[in-house]
C-alpha cells in the first residue's frame, strides 16, 4: 500500500504550525484589536490568552509523540471514545481549517486592491449586499489553483514554499519594526487601555482574550502531518515545533501591536481599515514602508492559506482512510505520495466558496473558532482518559477548562461575540453534510460486505 511521503524535519513542522496560525489579522483587523483593548490591553490579552493555551500545546505535543497519526484528534479520541465521537471531533476540526482557505483567497484581492485601487472595478454581482469584483475573483481563483497544484505535487514542495514564506515574513517584519522603533514615541501609547474606569483595564484585556484562540489556532496542525516526517526524525521534534510555534506566534502578535501603537497615536487608528499600514504611512509619509508591510502581509497570507490547506486535506484524508467518510478520500497518489483525492476536494471547495465573496464566509469563519475549541477540549479529554502521570493529568484538566470556556463563550448569550442565527445555521449545515457523508460511507461499506 502506498504511504504518504516522509520528508519533513523540525523546521518544516515549525513553519507549518506558525504559518497556520499567523495570517493577515495583524494588518486587516488591527483596528479591532486596538478598539477592544488599547495597546497595553491588546498586548496583555494576547500574552495571557497565549499562556492559557500552553497546557493544550503540551497535551498535543505528548500525544503526537506517542501517536504520530495524520488522524490526530480522530485518532486520539478514537482510542478512548466511541467511533461517533471520533468522527464528530474530526469533522468539526475540518471546519477549523477549511474556511480559512477561501477566506484568504478572498483577502488577497482586498490587499491587492489596497495597492492598486483600480482592482475595485467590474462588479459581477452582490452577496449579502457586498459586491464581488471580477479582478478580485480572478486573483483569488488563481491563488487557490496554485496552492492546490502545489499540494497535489508533494509535501516537500509545499513545505519548502511554507519555509520560504515564513522566513520572508520574519525578515520583512524585522525591517519595518526596527524602522518603527526609530521613528515612534512611547507617548503614543496613551491611553494604555481602550476602556476607562475602575475595571477598564481588566475589561480591555478580557475583550482581547476572547479573540486570541482564533488567531492562535494552528499550532496543533503539526499532528496532521506527523506521518510525513523523515525516517530519522526524533519524536521529540514534534513537541518542540508545537511549543516554539505557540511562543513565537504570541511574541509576533504582541510585538506588532506594540510597534503599531508606538509609531502613531492609536486612538486615530481604530476607525481605519488596514490600520497597521495607515500608522506607518502617516508616521513616515512615504509609500515604500507601506509597500513593505503589504508584501509582508501577502507572504503571510499565502503561507496561512497553504498551512490550513495542508491541515484540512490531511484530516479529510484520515477520515476517508478510517472509513468514516467515503474511503476514496483516503487514497494516496502512487507517484506524488500525497492524499490526492482529499487535496483536490479541498481545492474544489475553496474555489466554489471564493465565488461567494467575503460576506457569506463570516458566519463560517466564526464557527471555525468554535471548532478549534471543540477539538482542543476533545483532545485534552482523551489524554485525561489515557491516564497520564500526575503532571500530564493537570495539563489535561487545564486544557479541558480552557477549551470548555471557549466553547461556552460562543454559546452563552450574555457573552459579547456569541453566536447569532447565522453561525448556528452554518454549524447546522456543516453537521448535516457530515452526517450525509458518514451515512453514505456506511452504506457503501455495507453493500461491499453484502
Amino acid at each position: 500500500m502506498t504511504t504518504l511521503a516522509r520528508k519533513l524535519g523540525t523546521f518544516d513542522y515549525f513553519a507549518l504550525a506558525f504559518g497556520t496560525m499567523v495570517g493577515t489579522g495583524w494588518l486587516i483587523v488591527m483596528d479591532d484589536w486596538l478598539r477592544r483593548g488599547g495597546p497595553v490591553g491588546a498586548v496583555l490579552g494576547f500574552a495571557v490568552g497565549g499562556a492559557a493555551l500552553v497546557p493544550i500545546g503540551c497535551v498535543y505535543g505528548r500525544l503526537v509523540m506517542a501517536m504520530p497519526d495524520a488522524a490526530s484528534e480522530i485518532a486520539y479520541t478514537g482510542r478512548v471514545f466511541s467511533p461517533s465521537v471520533s468522527f464528530a471531533t474530526g469533522w468539526v476540526m475540518v471546519l477549523a481549517y477549511l474556511p480559512v482557505c477561501p477566506w484568504e483567497a478572498v483577502a488577497v484581492g482586498k490587499i491587492a486592491a489596497y495597492i492598486f485601487p483600480g482592482l475595485n472595478s467590474a462588479p459581477l454581482y452582490n452577496v449579502a449586499g457586498k459586491p464581488v469584483y471580477l479582478p478580485h475573483l480572478i486573483i483569488g481563483l488563481t491563488l487557490a489553483a496554485g496552492i492546490s497544484i502545489l499540494n497535489y505535487r508533494g509535501i516537500r514542495d509545499s513545505a519548502t514554499f511554507q519555509n520560504w514564506t515564513t522566513a520572508g515574513l520574519f525578515v520583512l517584519f524585522a525591517v519595518f519594526a526596527i524602522c518603527g522603533l526609530a521613528r515612534g514615541s512611547i507617548q503614543n501609547f496613551v491611553p494604555a487601555f481602550s476602556h476607562a474606569g475602575r475595571f477598564g483595564g481588566l475589561v480591555s484585556i478580557v475583550l482581547v482574550i476572547q479573540i486570541v484562540p482564533f488567531f492562535l489556532t494552528g499550532f496543533e496542525s503539526v499532528s496532521k502531518c506527523s506521518e510525513e516526517s523523515t525516517p530519522d526524525f526524533r519524536a521529540s521534534g514534534f513537541f518542540r515545533a508545537i511549543m516554539l510555534a505557540l511562543v513565537v506566534g504570541v511574541l509576533f502578535y504582541t510585538s506588532v501591536i506594540a510597534v503599531v501603537a508606538y509609531v502613531y497615536p492609536w486612538p486615530a487608528l481604530v476607525t481605519e481599515k488596514f490600520a497597521t499600514a495607515v500608522a506607518f504611512e502617516r508616521a513616515f509619509r512615504s509609500p515604500w514602508i507601506v509597500d513593505l508591510i503589504l508584501v509582508a502581509a501577502l507572504l503571510s497570507l499565502v503561507k496561512i492559506f497553504n498551512g490550513n490547506f495542508i491541515a484540512a486535506s490531511r484530516l479529510l484524508f484520515a477520515l476517508g482512510r478510517r472509513g468514516l467518510v467515503d474511503p476514496r478520500f483516503g487514497r494516496v497518489h502512487p507517484a506524488n505520495r500525497t492524499p490526492a483525492v482529499a487535496v483536490v476536494s479541498v481545492g474544489l471547495l475553496t474555489v466554489a466558496a471564493v465565488f461567494l465573496g467575503e460576506a457569506i464566509l463570516i458566519p463560517v469563519t466564526e464557527v471555525g473558532s468554535l471548532a478549534s475549541a471543540v477539538g482542543w477540549f476533545a483532545t485534552c479529554a482523551s489524554y485525561y482518559r489515557i491516564e497520564p502521570p500526575g503532571r500530564g493529568r493537570v495539563m489535561a484538566i487545564a486544557g479541558m477548562a480552557v477549551g470548555a470556556t471557549l466553547v461556552l463563550m460562543k454559546f452563552l448569550p450574555v457573552v459579547p461575540g456569541h453566536f447569532t442565527v447565522y453561525e448556528y445555521a452554518a454549524l447546522g449545515l456543516w453537521g448535516l453534510l457530515g452526517l450525509a457523508l458518514k451515512r453514505g460511507s456506511s452504506e457503501d461499506s455495507g453493500s461491499k460486505r453484502g
